[in-house]
């Protein structure tokens, strides 16, 4: 057995497979992978899995991590068989509202640079001979689509790692870890100890018991799914006896009734999501014991058989899916169900995979809840991430920091993990809430703002304000432009209403969801000045908005940093990401302290908000006295504040900032001065639309890391003279060459409303030039508005693009940024 490694991979699923073949591409070879297992069928998820690789989702991120799948996987061949079956998919509609999400899909397809069509009925029945095209209104066709063999492949991938010095060790268990000053030293494992520099857990299944024993938290939950087997059906295909090959027909995906279908030479797999949750404890689960199968599993009925990763058929649940099965392929009738397992597969509690370094110990990281989809293009990701510093996609979405403590507990992991399960096949709004465990989150305004019927929806945990029902008097008078039904789903005439008084009166806005931090000590201010891209080094009082890159020179975050002495600062972040990120870089000389759920922040914005506050505070709130983008510690009444004089809808004010226990007591003072004056509450619906109008722009939403600062129109964020900062390097290097995209900001000639990630195309091409990030209505601007990254030779304002929305084209025009106020005059007074 290996003494030592610089990298060591615990699990030899696909997922680690994968990342180990990447790893010596890349000329990293002291890696060792390790698995309790035989190799390469170890008896995981990846020794079950059906094998369905389709790309189009509503998330960019998933889509590309499957698009470089099926590349990978089309390119690997081991010992003369395929490891990809390209052969296609379809996503049929049973009813009119999955016929519009299949609208909405080709749209997703397109922006996100993946073939697709949609098809008649009797096109589908043409491609799969067997299904009933009454049934159906029709089908989106993804011709780069198919089947993977994971087994196959891991063990491509293995091999060629192999060649290039890549160890593999099966039957070996890891049992403990060695970890001394915040890192693993150690692995120990059954056939002894190995020293490390890196640990990547990708053990699926048991990656939670993997993380346990080196005291990591991996917030995941092992479910079972229904899979069965039929035996031979007439005309689908050649037995396997007979040398037919094992699929020619697309993969089938029935959503609506949480089912799909892919062909196994002359019958059928059939896959579940219908059936009740069947969550299984991870410290329950036995170690890997497959019996046969090896890596044809599973095409063969029963080669499953023997692996701890699948549990019991039970037939009572699969009594009604098979039904459904039946009525969309009647040629099923004429068979029966010959095979059948529940399968274990990850969970997380938003649907999406826990990747990157983790919290608790500096040099363990995790690659877990990934899909046989995904499992390649996350390969590939962690091996730039381990050796390159950063991924070259952006992860946000996907990394393990994304979790606060709450979001690690055991209850809610199994609630929200069950609800990804019941929702795989759904149709999901974008706004669409959770509906358990609520409220979790409450902020100090919580009380008040049910006393004026808020109406609440949820991020990370917090219950947020969206419109309050006591400002439906705001309406009247007033021309509301609604949206349609898809984009209406979560709106009012009130935020309509709201966004419009607010830039006459002064709103009250519960800003307290966003994340801040304390960065304080003698070593703060270097801190910051080394992972950010403006000058901090300024006197205390002022507030500075600012970029923390990548080494890339790609945008981590946008913060704001707020100087209130010379060795303290207040930091607003996008989320515990941000913060983690900051602790990363922090010595002894530095304290970073999340002081989100401790403080509470009220946004008094509009052009009366500073005859509300001038008579509350201590100090003199006069434009004179108190500058834009100025901070200042004061008395709101006998509540201590911190205020920050910034606004992020474009009107002048301030974030008041106070520790929670006085949170109501500021909320009470500002509504009872505010009366003569007209103040009212208003909530993220207006917020955004406010937002998007004034042209600011939201770090995960409208740019990432995948851009730099001059495409997203923010190269007056970034002194490169300062000194030396992360990413400052690479960044002068992208500015050697001319920048070849841009985030613009388009207006809809018709009116329409978007929701976001929508394809733009010049002129009546069939390949998109781009796609919309933030949209909505500008109700001051009174103009439908979405920002979108097109190609720079089309950014100039005036070009007329096309936006399809719904499998329809609307005409649009890029205009200038922003559309609200552009000398910023109104924040300025």
């Amino acid at each position: 057995m290996d003494t030592s490694a610089r990298i060591m991979i615990v699990g030899a699923g696909v997922v680690g497979c994968s990342t180990a073949y990447h790893l010596a591409r890349a000329g990293v070879t002291d890696v060792l992978v390790v698995d309790q297992g035989p190799l390469f069928a170890t008896g995981g998820s990846s020794s079950h899995a059906p094998g369905l690789v389709f790309q189009t989702n509503a998330s960019e991120l998933l889509t590309k991590l499957a698009a470089y799948t099926v590349e990978r996987f089309s390119a690997e061949e081991l010992d003369g068989r395929r490891c990809f079956h390209q052969v296609g998919g379809i996503e049929v509609a049973a009813t009119e509202a999955r016929w519009d999400d299949l609208e909405r899909k080709r749209g997703l397809a397109a922006a996100w640079g993946v073939p697709a069509e949609l098809i008649g009925p009797n096109e589908v029945h043409d491609r799969i001979p067997q299904l009933d095209p009454s049934r159906i209104h029709g089908g989106l066709y993804v011709p780069t689509d198919g089947i993977a063999k994971p087994v196959r492949a891991a063990e491509a991938m293995a091999r060629e790692a192999t060649r290039r010095g890549v160890r593999f060790r099966g039957n070996t268990e890891v049992i403990g870890f060695d970890v001394t000053g915040g890192r693993v030293r150690a692995v120990r494992t059954t056939d002894g100890s190995v020293e490390v520099e890196t640990v990547l857990c990708c053990a699926g299944i048991w990656g939670p018991k993997i993380g346990s024993l080196a005291g990591v938290s991996i917030p995941v939950q092992p479910v079972a799914h229904q899979y069965a087997v039929t035996g031979p059906i007439a005309d689908l295909g050649a037995s396997k006896a007979a040398g037919g090959d094992e699929v020619t027909q697309p993969l089938l995906r029935h959503q609506d009734c949480s089912m799909y279908f892919r062909q196994i030479h002359d019958r059928w797999g059939i896959g579940s999501y219908q059936h009740r949750v069947l969550p299984v404890q991870a410290a329950d689960l036995a170690p890997s014991a497959p019996r046969g199968g090896g890596a044809e599993a599973p095409s063969d009925g029963g080669a499953w058989k023997g692996m701890s990763s699948v549990h019991p058929f039970t037939p009572q649940d699969f009594k009604q899916p098979w039904d459904d099965a039946c009525e969309l392929l009647p040629a099923l009738g004429r068979a029966e169900i010959a095979e059948g397992m529940n399968g274990l597969m990850l969970f997380t509690a938003d649907g999406m995979p826990v990747l990157g370094p983790s919290r608790e110990i500096d040099n363990f990281w995790v690659a877990e809840a990934v899909w046989i989809t995904h499992s390649a293009g996350v390969g590939r990701a962690m091996s730039e991430w381990l050796t390159e510093g950063s991924p070259r996609l952006d992860l946000r979405a996907a990394d393990l920091r994304r979790f606060e403590e709450f979001a690690h507990s055991s209850s809610y992991v199994a609630e929200r993990s069950a609800q990804s399960f019941r929702e795989v096949y759904d149709v999901i709004h974008p706004q669409q809430p959770p509906a358990r465990p609520r409220p979790l989150r409450t902020t100090p305004f919580h009380e008040r703002e049910e006393q004026l019927g808020a109406v609440f929806l949820e991020a990370n945990g917090w219950e947020r304000p969206h419109w309050y029902d006591c400002n439906e008097h705001l309406v009247a008078g007033r021309e509301i432009v609604a949206p349609g039904e898809w984009a209406g789903r979560y709106f009012s005439p009130i935020v309509a209403a709201e966004h419009l008084a607010a830039r006459e009166r002064v709103a009250m806005f519960d800003m307290t969801s966003l994340a801040r931090a304390e960065v304080s000590g003698r070593g703060a201010l270097e801190l910051l000045q080394r992972l950010t891209t403006n000058q901090l080094d300024r006197k205390p009082g002022y507030v500075t908005y600012t970029l923390m890159l990548e080494h890339t020179g790609g945008i981590r975050a946008d913060i704001t940093v707020a100087r209130l002495s010379e060795t303290e600062f207040q930091v607003g972040c996008n989320g515990p990401r941000d913060i983690a990120w900051l602790r990363r870089h922090a010595d002894e000389t530095t304290a970073v302290r999340d002081i989100t759920g401790g403080t509470c922040c009220i946004g008094l914005w509009g052009p009366k908000a500073r005859e509300v506050l001038a008579p509350l505070a201590d100090e003199d709130v006069s434009h004179e006295a108190f500058r834009f983008f100025r901070a200042k510690r004061l008395h709101v009444g006998e509540v201590p504040v911190t205020a920050l004089r910034l606004s992020y809808v474009g009107e002048m004010g301030w974030e008041l900032y106070t520790s929670a226990e006085f949170g109501r007591r500021l909320w009470d003072l500002l509504a009872a001065q505010g009366t003569e004056h007209g103040i009212f509450p208003a909530g993220r619906g207006a917020f955004n639309g406010m937002r998007l109008e004034k042209g600011y722009r939201a770090w995960g939403g409208d740019m990432s890391s995948e851009h730099d600062p001059d495409e997203a129109g923010l190269a007056f964020a970034v002194k490169p003279d300062k000194g030396d900062f992360v990413g400052r390097d690479a960044l002068l290097r992208r500015r050697e060459q001319p920048v070849r995209r841009r985030l613009c900001c388009l207006r809809i000639d018709d009116g329409t409303v978007l929701m976001g990630s929508e394809p733009v195309f010049a002129g009546s091409g069939r390949t998109a030039a781009g796609f919309t990030t933030s949209a909505g209505y500008g109700h001051s601007a009174g103009a439908s508005l979405a920002y979108a990254w097109i190609p720079a030779e089309l950014a100039e304002p005036g070009t007329e693009l096309r936006v399809s929305y719904f499998d329809r084209r609307h005409p649009a025009t890029v205009v200038a940024d922003p559309v609200f106020d552009p000398d910023m005059s109104r924040m300025r007074c």
